[in-house]
């Protein structure tokens, strides 16, 4: 079976790629009415065997809305009026996801803030605090 590479320890075969064609929307004049140029492109991710766990779970995050309850993502490619180009855009989309979900971010370090930071923050604050007190009722003393 042809594989997908994405990278040099990652490639995922061409079987766990469901695409389906559908009518696009968008440039194509009266074609549009009658090609399926648009694609959805199906992967499981939460099940795939070509995955490691932590790829899979940085994916589906990064994945959002594009991917349902049981970890299938989902791609729809439509920009071009070519099917095969629709077809490489979605692929090229989701090896793109794919490799932002394989880097392992760095980890944050927690810092403390300047004391000039810390001292143009309190100066804010009480420039605002006198600003809203100043808008307060009109006392006549007298």
């Amino acid at each position: 079976m042809p594989r997908v590479v994405i990278t040099d320890d990652i490639s995922i075969d061409e079987s766990e790629l469901a695409e389906s064609f559908i009518l696009s929307s968008g440039p194509g004049g009266q074609n549009v009415n009658k090609v399926a140029s648009a694609v959805q492109l199906r992967f499981d991710a939460a099940g795939s065997p070509s995955l490691p766990d932590h790829v899979k779970q940085r994916l589906l995050q990064l994945a959002g809305k594009r991917a349902s309850r049981d970890g299938v993502l989902m791609l729809v490619a439509r920009n071009s009026r070519r099917q095969e180009r629709n077809r490489q855009d979605a692929r090229e989309r989701l090896i793109g996801l794919i490799r932002q979900a394989a880097e392992i971010p760095a980890p944050r370090h927690a810092t403390r803030p300047t004391r000039g930071s810390v001292e143009r923050r309190l100066q804010g604050k009480s420039i605002r605090s006198r600003k809203k007190r100043a808008r307060g009722p009109v006392r006549h003393d007298e």
